[in-house]
């Protein structure tokens, strides 16, 4: 019971296989107390309200590019909970791009600007406003879910690529100022691929999919045991971590390369 007597609020939850709806589930389990939040026309999409019951949980719909939306959010949130806030899950990210099929040297940028703010700007949106309302207890934790392609080249994850890179930086600069003024800590998580509904719109994601969990010594990291890992962060026992890109990948992110990998190149000849 790592969170009993923590209050939260956790974006993003779409259906059963995504992060956020684990988070969820977990963040019940160790004793916590949250609010459950989505844009409008992804609630439509969702099974949100299974979560809300399951976790006995309120659902307040917010579009997290509208800072009248997410006002009311923290307000409304606030009142639902009974007091200030101790986490906050950042689970969103749309790339009208990659769901077109538009290669990155020919982007629609029109779409790209739409993408960073519902992917990376959302994010300052969020922190900008628990700041401004005063909706945090100090000690508090943030985190957002990032990918590694915001360090290396992954040519077909397009300008979502971009976007994560956005949003760590966005983690560094606001998690100072949040860590000077509330004790509060932010950070990006850096995930392994994982069969989300998200995740599996990127084109060629299944064969991605198999490489990182040959090229990763301990296997492509589970969306349960991410939300363990946000959980721990969560936590009081992470209290002087911030500003951080954490990787949990199962190792990918510092293996050269497997010998799985290069059995595929070795021949007798």
């Amino acid at each position: 019971m790592i969170l009993k007597g923590k209050k939260g609020i956790i974006f993003g939850a779409l259906d059963s296989k995504s992060i956020a709806w684990k988070v969820a589930e977990e963040a019940k389990n160790q004793g916590a107390k949250f609010v459950l939040t989505n844009a409008p026309i992804a609630m439509r999409m969702g099974e949100i309200n299974d979560l809300a019951e399951k976790c006995n949980s309120e659902i307040i719909p917010a579009d997290a590019t509208s800072m009248e939306d997410l006002e009311n959010l923290f307000n409304k949130s606030h009142e639902i909970l009974g007091g200030k806030i101790d986490f906050i899950l950042h689970s969103i990210g749309m790339s009208i791009n990659v769901r077109k099929g538009k290669h990155y040297t020919d982007l629609n940028h029109d779409f790209m600007v739409k993408g960073m703010d519902v992917s990376a700007m959302s994010f300052h949106r969020v922190m900008q406003t628990a700041m401004k309302l005063d909706v945090m207890n100090e000690w508090g934790s943030i985190v957002a879910l990032s990918y590694i392609a915001a360090q290396r080249t992954f040519p077909d994850y397009n300008d979502m690529a971009d976007n994560k890179a956005y949003l760590e930086s966005i983690a560094r600069s606001f998690g100072y100022h949040f860590g000077k003024q509330k004790k509060v800590r932010v950070n990006t998580i850096s995930q392994s691929p994982t069969l989300t509904t998200a995740g599996s719109g990127v084109k060629g994601f299944d064969g991605f999919y198999k490489y990182a969990d040959m090229m990763s010594p301990l296997g492509n990291a589970p969306s349960e045991d991410c939300a363990n890992y946000v959980i721990s962060l969560f936590s009081d026992l992470t209290r002087m971590v911030t500003m951080q890109n954490l990787f949990h990948d199962g190792g990918f992110s510092y293996t050269g390369v497997s010998q799985e990998i290069m059995d595929n190149f070795i021949t007798n000849d």
